[in-house]
């Protein structure tokens, strides 16, 4: 009963976060929104017991990467963000719908093509242990992920560093 007030609270927490960080005008309530719903996130991975995964949800979503973005917003001058209001044309809505529609169209063509929902129902019986999660994460060897998370943090080093020179430009004008 306890896991399922738990999840409702989460659940409360990050929809209402989501929303507002769509919602609002200001940029920097919006990144605050935004570590409200990784935050939430990860409280539901602890929830399940998938420890690893809300630690790695904390330290590189809740952490690095939305600090990323409030360092991105800060190295955009004042100037620029003060007149930045952005009016929705009509034409551009309904070319917005449409495309989101064929989106979803695409998506559920698939799913029903390749029989993945009759599949879902029976992969899902099985659990999978966090060990072997972990190890597919963090492993060098065919299908584990180490080479990628390498590759992204020296393409975020670069656009550091990019921003820094950016912003040292602007500042000997």
């Amino acid at each position: 009963m306890a896991n399922l007030i738990m999840f409702c609270i989460l659940s409360v927490v990050i929809l209402g976060s989501a929303i507002m960080c769509v919602m609002t005008k200001r940029i920097m309530r919006a990144a605050t929104f935004l570590i409200f719903v990784l935050f939430g996130v990860a409280g539901l991975y602890f929830l399940l017991d998938y420890t690893y995964l809300g630690a790695a949800q904390i330290s590189i979503y809740a952490g690095g990467i939305t600090v990323l973005y409030i360092f991105a917003i800060q190295l955009v001058s004042k100037r620029t963000l003060q007149g930045l209001v952005e009016r929705i044309k009509g034409s551009r809505l309904i070319a917005g719908l449409l495309v989101s529609l064929f989106g979803l169209a695409t998506v559920v063509i698939v799913l029903l093509k390749n029989k993945f929902l009759d599949m879902s129902a029976s992969v899902s019986d099985t659990e999978v242990p966090m060990n072997t999660i972990g190890t597919a994460l963090v492993g060098s060897e065919k299908y584990q992920y180490v080479l990628p998370f390498e590759f992204i943090s020296v393409f975020l080093l670069a656009c550091i560093i990019g921003g820094l020179m950016i912003a040292r430009k602007e500042d000997k004008k």
